[in-house]
C-alpha cells in the first residue's frame, strides 16, 4: 500500500511497515497475489490429484491419509475405520493405527482415494466476509473470495470477525492448522487499530502494562503509535492471545470504540503485496516457517 499523508503534524509510519514488531522469513520470496459445509464421511466428488508430502519411510496412519483426501477429519476417520468403510488393497481394515504406503489402493464409498497437495495461502480479507466455510442466512463468505484458488479444498485458519480486515491464512494442511489455533502455542498477532477518540498516555500504559478482563488479565506483548504526532487515534498491537473479540474488548473496556481494526501479521505472515480482497500463495520460506513451529 502506497504511503500515507502525514496527519496531526507527525511522521505516519507506512502501513503494515511492523518491522520492529517481528522478522521476517529468510530466504524464498513471498508469491505474486492473484486474484458448503460438509458432513464427515461424504464420498468424494473425484479422485484428488496426487502431490502430497512423504513421510519417514513413506508411511502414514490410514486416518491422516483419509483426511488428506479430504474426506473428514482425522477422530471421524477413526470412526470410519472401525466401522470398516474402508478398504486397503481389496481388504477392509478396522484396526486404528494402520499404517499405508503410496503405493497401497484406499477405498472408501466405492472410489479409491489420493492424498491431496498440500497448499497454504493468505487472503487480504477485506470487511463484510464471514469467515465460515458456509453461512445459512447466504451472506458473503471469505470462500467465495479464494474460490479458485486451488482444486483442493482449504478451510480458513482460525477467524477474523465480519468487520475485521487483513491477514487470513487457508490451507488443507490439518497439523499446521492445529498448531496455528490452538492457544498453547501463542501465536503471535499484530493489528493496526483505529479508534473513535485519542487514545491517552495513561490508557496506553494500562494496556501496555495488562488489564483485567470478564474472562481473566490480559496484557498487549507490544503497543506502538502508528504516527509520531498529534493523532493518537491508531496504534500497532502485538497480542498472542486468540480470545474472542479481543482487541476490541479491551479497547471498549476503557471506553474507546474501534472504528477500524486490520491484521497485518498473523504467525510471521503479511499481506504486503496483496491488496485488499487477494489472495496469494505462501513462498517456500514461509511454508517452512510454519512447519517449524513447535507441536
Amino acid at each position: 500500500m502506497s504511503k500515507e499523508k502525514q496527519g496531526g503534524g507527525g511522521k505516519r509510519k507506512r502501513h503494515g511497515d511492523y518491522s520492529t514488531f517481528y522478522e521476517k522469513p529468510k530466504g524464498g520470496g513471498k508469491k505474486k497475489a492473484s486474484g458448503s459445509k460438509e458432513k464427515p464421511g461424504r464420498k468424494p466428488d473425484k479422485v484428488r490429484e496426487s502431490g502430497y508430502r512423504r513421510e519417514e519411510g513413506g508411511l502414514i496412519r490410514l486416518n491422516k491419509y483419509l483426511a488428506d483426501a479430504g474426506i473428514c477429519s482425522r477422530r471421524e476417520a477413526d470412526k470410519l475405520i472401525e466401522a470398516g468403510t474402508v478398504k486397503i488393497n481389496g481388504k477392509v481394515v478396522t484396526e486404528l493405527g494402520t499404517k499405508v504406503s503410496p503405493t497401497d489402493k484406499v477405498v472408501y464409498g466405492g472410489q479409491s482415494l489420493k492424498r491431496e497437495k498440500l497448499r497454504y495461502l493468505v487472503l487480504n480479507k477485506p470487511k463484510d466476509f464471514i469467515t465460515t466455510t458456509d453461512d445459512p442466512y447466504e451472506r458473503k463468505t471469505v470462500m467465495s473470495l479464494v474460490a479458485k484458488a486451488c482444486p483442493e479444498r482449504i478451510y480458513p485458519v482460525g477467524r477474523l470477525d465480519r468487520g475485521t480486515t487483513g491477514v487470513l491464512l487457508f490451507t488443507n494442511d490439518g497439523d499446521i492448522a492445529k498448531k496455528l489455533t490452538h492457544p498453547k502455542h501463542g501465536i503471535r498477532k499484530i493489528y493496526h487499530v483505529v479508534l473513535n477518540k485519542q487514545l491517552t498516555k495513561a490508557d496506553f500504559e494500562r494496556i501496555s502494562t495488562g488489564i483485567e478482563l470478564d474472562d481473566g488479565f490480559i496484557k498487549a506483548d507490544k503497543i506502538s503509535w502508528i504516527e509520531e504526532g498529534n493523532n493518537k487515534k491508531e496504534v500497532g498491537l502485538e497480542l498472542h492471545s486468540g480470545r474472542n473479540r479481543i482487541v476490541r474488548r479491551i479497547f471498549e473496556s476503557l471506553g474507546y470504540k474501534v472504528t477500524r481494526l486490520d491484521r497485518v501479521v498473523f504467525a510471521g505472515i503479511t499481506k504486503k503485496d496483496t491488496p485488499r480482497g487477494k489472495w496469494r500463495l505462501l513462498g517456500d520460506a514461509e511454508v517452512n516457517m510454519l512447519k517449524r513451529l513447535p507441536k
